[in-house]
């Protein structure tokens, strides 16, 4: 799974690099956690990409509740097109979330070790989504939210987790991002762990397993550490 990740990109490249008009000065974030609210790429219906922030954990149109997105931060690549929290919004509703970078726990002597991964040029990243529209029925307060698909990892990253979030190269964001595509077995195809040679990782403080911490410090090497890629 991929439960927490960073994003610090400055605005003007994360502009250039997804074609958009224009991008808010968001605060960088090196500990982004579940429930809270992410940077995403989607598309208008007239075909604008525009970013947007989604509550992360993605509470289905049909939900009664909104608690049910605390379960929803992953959706397994394998499983999008017939599960039924899912499906509709594989078809339709896509878009991009922006990271530099995320986070996976190995097993270790002395309590899992948190490493830190991304892509070897260092530029920001596009991870798969889903994203859906849900209104409280309570209420009627609307709430827009998202999901991270995931998949296997590469041979080198299974050394610390055996799934990573899908990583779109960008030759497949423009279907990604259409939510007049619907062929489930194309948009599969595109959901696989890619080039391993992509990812590099380093084991970083165990300061980041507490979401209240922020900070550049988080995604610093640790001195002592290996570096696997």
């Amino acid at each position: 799974m991929c439960g927490r990740y960073a994003f610090f990109s400055p605005a003007e490249a994360v502009r250039r690099l997804f074609a958009l008009d224009a991008v808010p000065e968001l605060r960088p974030r090196y500990n982004i956690a579940p429930t809270q609210d992410v940077a995403a790429v989607r598309v208008t219906p007239a075909g604008e990409r525009i970013l947007v922030l989604l509550h992360w954990g993605l509470v289905p149109r049909w939900a009664r509740e909104r608690a049910i997105g605390n379960r929803m931060i992953n959706a397994r690549a394998e499983t999008l097109a017939v599960k039924p929290a899912f499906r509709d919004a594989f078809r339709h509703r896509r878009c991009l979330v922006l990271a530099d970078g995320w986070y996976e726990w190995q097993a270790a002597p002395g309590g899992r070790q948190p490493w830190f991964i991304r892509a070897r040029d260092a530029g920001p990243m596009a991870l798969a989504g889903l994203w859906e529209r849900w209104t409280d029925p309570a209420d009627g307060t609307p709430l827009e939210s998202c999901t991270l698909v995931t998949t296997d990892a590469t041979a080198p990253l299974r050394r610390i987790h055996d799934r990573m979030p899908a990583v779109l190269p960008q030759e497949h964001w423009p279907r990604w991002l259409d939510p007049g595509f619907a062929d489930a077995a194309v948009l599969g195809s595109m959901l696989g762990a890619g080039d391993a040679a992509r990812f590099e990782a380093w084991p970083v403080s165990r300061a980041v397993n507490s979401p209240k911490n922020e900070g550049a410090e988080l995604v610093e090497p640790l001195e002592s550490g290996p570096r696997y890629f």
